[in-house]
């Protein structure tokens, strides 16, 4: 069990990033005095939403993938701290996006590239070895 300490708490940070990016839309809500329904109106607010949205539209991507990954790497001595870190890597990415989408919608690519390639190793990760577990004799 202890095994999948790791990744745990790399998945209990992501959610708190996901957090922080709802916090993001309340505070620019305030700032700019938009108040639900409306989501458009002022640049920050929308780039605000639009940051929350991207955030939550990858974590369906992210999580089953570091933790299949995990899951089917798992008796691999280090894979756990592997796994975890890849995923930390995801969570910087997402941080990097954020704060660049929010300053410049030009800003966000870094960030979106580093998730994005954090995300596809782990899913290419996850599949790579369920197939390997299949075709294994």
């Amino acid at each position: 069990m202890q095994s999948h300490a790791y990744v745990a708490i790399v998945t209990a940070l992501a959610l708190l990033v996901y957090l922080w990016t709802v916090m993001g839309v309340g505070a620019a809500r305030r700032k700019s005095g938009i108040q639900p329904p409306a989501m458009t109106g002022d640049p920050l607010l929308e780039r605000a939403v639009r940051v929350q949205t991207n955030t939550l539209e990858w974590l369906p991507v992210f999580l089953p993938s570091l933790w299949l990954c995990h899951l089917f790497w798992q008796p691999q001595d280090q894979t756990g701290i592997i796994v975890a870190a890849i995923g930390v890597v995801w969570i910087v990415g997402r941080i990097l996006y954020a704060l660049g989408y929010v300053v410049d919608p030009s800003k966000r690519e870094m960030g979106f590239l580093i998730q994005f390639l954090a995300s596809i190793v782990l899913l290419l990760g996850a599949l790579g070895k369920a197939v390997m577990v299949l075709i294994a004799p």
